[in-house]
C-alpha cells in the first residue's frame, strides 16, 4: 500500500497507459480520480472515481480540482497522461492539426499543473508526473507536432520542478518507449514494427511497466527526485 491515503488525479485514464496507472495506484491504496473525455466508469476498479475531463478545458480542470478538494481536502498526485499522436511531417501539417496536438499534449499539461499547484502549495507537498515520450528526446522522420509537444513537456517539467521545489512539490517526467496499448494497436502495423525494430529489447512494453515507474514517482520513496526524467523504453534511448 505504497500510496495509502493519497488522492491522485490521472488523465487519459480510460485505456492504455492511463488505465494501467489507475489500476496500479488503486491497488496501492490511493483514491484515484480517473479523468477522460469518454469516462467509461465500467473499466475502473472499485473505489475509483471516474470523471469527465477534457484536458484542454480550463472549466473542466476547475471543476475536477474543486470537487476533489471539497471531497478529500487535498490532491497529492497528478499524472498528466492524456495525449494524442500524429505522424505528419512539418510541411504536411495544417494549423488545425498542429493546434489539436498542442492542445492535448502541451496545453493540457500546463492547465493540469496550474490547477493542482495552489492546493499542493497549501499542503506543502505533492507529486506531479508528466508523461512525455522517447520522442520528446529523440527524433524520427515526420511526427513534427508530436515531437514538439513531448519535447516541450520535458522542459515544462524541469521549470515547474525548480519553480516549486520550495513548496514541497516534486515534478518529474515519464518517458515511455513503444507500449502495447489500444492506441498503438490501431496504428499502421508497419509503423509499429519499425519502432519495435529500433528497440534493443525487441518487444513492446506494457502499460503495467509504465505504471510501476509512475508508482515510484508518486510515492514517498522518490522524495529526493524532482526535475528528473524516468525512461522506460526497452533500451531505445541508450543507442
Amino acid at each position: 500500500m505504497r500510496l495509502n491515503g493519497k488522492v491522485a488525479i490521472v488523465t487519459g485514464a480510460s485505456r492504455g497507459i492511463g488505465l494501467g496507472i489507475v489500476k496500479k495506484f488503486a491497488a496501492e491504496g490511493a483514491h484515484v480520480i480517473a479523468g477522460s473525455t469518454s469516462n467509461p466508469s465500467d473499466v475502473y476498479p472499485d473505489g475509483v472515481e471516474g470523471v469527465k475531463l477534457d484536458v484542454t478545458s480550463e472549466a473542466d480542470w476547475a471543476r475536477v480540482t474543486k470537487d476533489a478538494l471539497a471531497k478529500h481536502g487535498k490532491i497529492d498526485v497528478l499524472v498528466n497522461n492524456a495525449g494524442i499522436i500524429a505522424y505528419e511531417a512539418l510541411n504536411e501539417l495544417n494549423l488545425e492539426a498542429w493546434n489539436k496536438v498542442i492542445g492535448v499534449n502541451q496545453t493540457g499539461v500546463f492547465l493540469g499543473m496550474r490547477a493542482v499547484i495552489p492546493g499542493m502549495q497549501e499542503k506543502k507537498s505533492g507529486s506531479i508526473i508528466n508523461v512525455s515520450s522517447i520522442w520528446g528526446n529523440a527524433a524520427v522522420p515526420g511526427a513534427h507536432a508530436y515531437h514538439a509537444t513531448k519535447g516541450a513537456v520535458l522542459m515544462m517539467t524541469k521549470n515547474a520542478a525548480i519553480t516549486y521545489v520550495g513548496d514541497g512539490i516534486r515534478v518529474n517526467s515519464m518517458l515511455p518507449g513503444f507500449i502495447d496499448t489500444p492506441l498503438t494497436q490501431s496504428q499502421d502495423p508497419d509503423v509499429n514494427a519499425y519502432v519495435v525494430g529500433l528497440t534493443p529489447m525487441g518487444r513492446a512494453g506494457t502499460p503495467e511497466e509504465i505504471a510501476n515507474g509512475c508508482l515510484f514517482m508518486a510515492s514517498d520513496e522518490s522524495s529526493f527526485m524532482t526535475g528528473a526524467e524516468m525512461v522506460i523504453d526497452g533500451g531505445y534511448l541508450a543507442q
